[in-house]
Formats: C-alpha cells, sequence, structure tokens
C-alpha cells in the first residue's frame, strides 16, 4: 500500500546529492533513495538493490513460473519437493510468523487467494460461489503443515498453496539494507509499494514519510522515520474489487475464506532486527483481525506504534505512535 514520500529539502547551498530510481517490481511501484554519496556510487548501489528484488520476484512470484510456483504443483500432488537454502530460511520465517499470529498471517492460502481473482494483475470482479470459499476455508491449510527438512518441502495437507505476497516485500526491504550498506551506503530511504525502510538520515534531518489516507487523496499524518525503522501498511484500497456496491480486497481471512472487511487500512512502525519483514507480515493480521481487538493483539505481537483507519473511517492510534506522528 502506498505512502506518500514527502521530500521537503532543506534549504542549503550547495545542496547534498539525493540519487533515486525507480523501478516496477512486485505489482508496485518501487523507489530507491540515496542521500549525500557520490552518484556513480549511488547509482551503483541502486542498481544492485534493483537487481534483488527482481530476483526475488521471479523466485516468489505465485502464479507464473518460479521456484514457488513449482513447489505449490508438486504440493498440490503430495509430493516433496527440493528447495533452495533460501527458500528453506523464507519459508521457515513465515512459518514463525504465521504461528505468533495465529495464522492470522497466512502465506498457505494461496488457494483462496486464486480463488477470489487476485491471482492476476487485474482482480476478477466477481464473487466466487459460496460453496466453494467454505470448500476451501473447511480444508484449513496452514504453514504449520509444512514440513521443511533436509533441503525439501512437503506437506501434510494437499490444499496448501503458498503466496508470500504479503512477506517478499518486507523480505525485500531487508535484503536492500544488507546491499546498501555493502556499497558503503549510510543514508537511504527504500518504498516498496509502501512498504519503507530507513537507512541512516536524510542530511540534518530523519527521512520523512506520509501515510496515505485509504478513501482520501493526500496523507492522513506524517512521520519521521530514524536508522533502522521500517513501516507497513495493508489496505484494502489498491488490490480490490466492488460488486453490488460491496468492495472485497485482497487481504483474505482465513478463518471464513472471504476477504477482510474490518478495516480500511493498518499501518505498523517496527525496529530491531528484521524490521522489514515484520512490518510487512505484522499488518496482515491485525487488518484481518478489526478493529475490536486491535490494542490489545497489537500488544501479543509486540507493535507498539500503529494507526489504523477502521471500515467506518474511525481512526486509531496507539500511544506510542501518537507521539510520533506530524
Amino acid at each position: 500500500m502506498w505512502l506518500l514520500l514527502l521530500w521537503a529539502l532543506a534549504a542549503c547551498s550547495p545542496p547534498a546529492p539525493l540519487h533515486q530510481q525507480q523501478a516496477y517490481v512486485f505489482g508496485t511501484l518501487v523507489e530507491v533513495s540515496v542521500h549525500g554519496m557520490p552518484e556513480a556510487q549511488a547509482r551503483q548501489a541502486t542498481a544492485a538493490v534493483l537487481a534483488r528484488f527482481d530476483e526475488l520476484h521471479r523466485t516468489l512470484h505465485a502464479w507464473q513460473p518460479s521456484d514457488l510456483s513449482r513447489l505449490n504443483t508438486a504440493l498440490a500432488r503430495g509430493e516433496r519437493a527440493p528447495v533452495t537454502p533460501e527458500l528453506t530460511t523464507m519459508l521457515r520465517d513465515a512459518q514463525a510468523l504465521s504461528i505468533q499470529s495465529n495464522d492470522l498471517f497466512n502465506p498457505a492460502i494461496g488457494g483462496l487467494i486464486a480463488l477470489w481473482g487476485f491471482h492476476a494483475d487485474t482482480p476478477q470482479s466477481r464473487v466466487p460461489d459460496a460453496a466453494a470459499i467454505a470448500e476451501w476455508a473447511n480444508k484449513q491449510p496452514r504453514m504449520a503443515d509444512l514440513a521443511i527438512e533436509n533441503g525439501t518441502v512437503s506437506s501434510s495437507n494437499p490444499a496448501v498453496q503458498l503466496d508470500l505476497g504479503g512477506y517478499a516485500k518486507g523480505r525485500a526491504l531487508d535484503d536492500a539494507v544488507a546491499i546498501l550498506k555493502n556499497h558503503g551506503v549510510e543514508n537511504a530511504l527504500v518504498n516498496i509499494g509502501g512498504n519503507v525502510i530507513a537507512l541512516g538520515a536524510h542530511g540534518d534531518r530523519p527521512w520523512r514519510v506520509g501515510i496515505q489516507h485509504p478513501r482520501q487523496p493526500g496523507t492522513l499524518a506524517t512521520l519521521d522515520l530514524h536508522d533502522g525503522e521500517a513501516v507497513g501498511t495493508s489496505g484494502d484500497y489498491q488490490r480490490y474489487f466492488e460488486a453490488e456496491g460491496k468492495r472485497y480486497c485482497h487481504l483474505i481471512d482465513p478463518r471464513s475464506g472471504s476477504p477482510a472487511s474490518g478495516m480500511q487500512s493498518v499501518t505498523v512502525l517496527v525496529s530491531g532486527a528484521h524490521a522489514g519483514t515484520r512490518s510487512d507480515a505484522l499488518s496482515k493480521p491485525l487488518f484481518i483481525d478489526g478493529a475490536a481487538r486491535l490494542a490489545q493483539h497489537a500488544a501479543r505481537l509486540g507493535v507498539a506504534d500503529y494507526l489504523a483507519v477502521d471500515s467506518n473511517g474511525k481512526v486509531h492510534v496507539s500511544p506510542a505512535m501518537k507521539a510520533r506522528l506530524r
């Protein structure tokens, strides 16, 4: 989901260089901004980041030929399939996040996501048959159904179909930070369709981002990001369709088998190890579970900073996040 980036460049003479490069990856616009570095070095670093993004996109694509789609084919056949060490690590990581969220972050429900028409560049704009939804939901595919051992993966539940769309962008942010540091970059901001991570600062001030309003043009609030902090937003306003006056978004509640409808958007601020991955994954269960248990659920997930807009347009802000917003 998009966060609007605000570039309030301070007046100085001459200004420190800001190199920005964009690409279209993971089905969204990606932007890498590097501050205070010679152009040639910044360009080389951003090119390495974008190459990594493209590699992850090709590895983890859920409905085009990829390592992940080939694994899904094997799982549907009840077969054990070899996987790369990198994919093994990502699947174990996704398993742990799924367990932490009581399976509301559930990359095993790729079959349901496909049923709702979201395994396509353009949603199908059609509500599936209720019996088909119930059939998938009753099979209860979970990440815990995966057996990952000795470089292979199998599943005790043939309904498991993996979709790492709620994980890949966050993982890419963490990879981007590692790549930038390896290229000597000390100050950068990486934005993948609203999943953002900061490295260092933007000159003499923090990097500043705007949190998009889910129903109106412009920002709901702005936020300064410090070194190592990441922001992830889940919302119903980018990938969705409408049928008979009702909005259906791509964020599926695995309990019902239908798109979650209690929230318009949820933004979380995360710092520390794997901040990008956690900011991406942990916004999903908060969005799916709705506003009634938002504070309790966020506390259990270790998310102190959140801003959410429920389906009625009411804004919910944690005390910690309120202190950070501008």
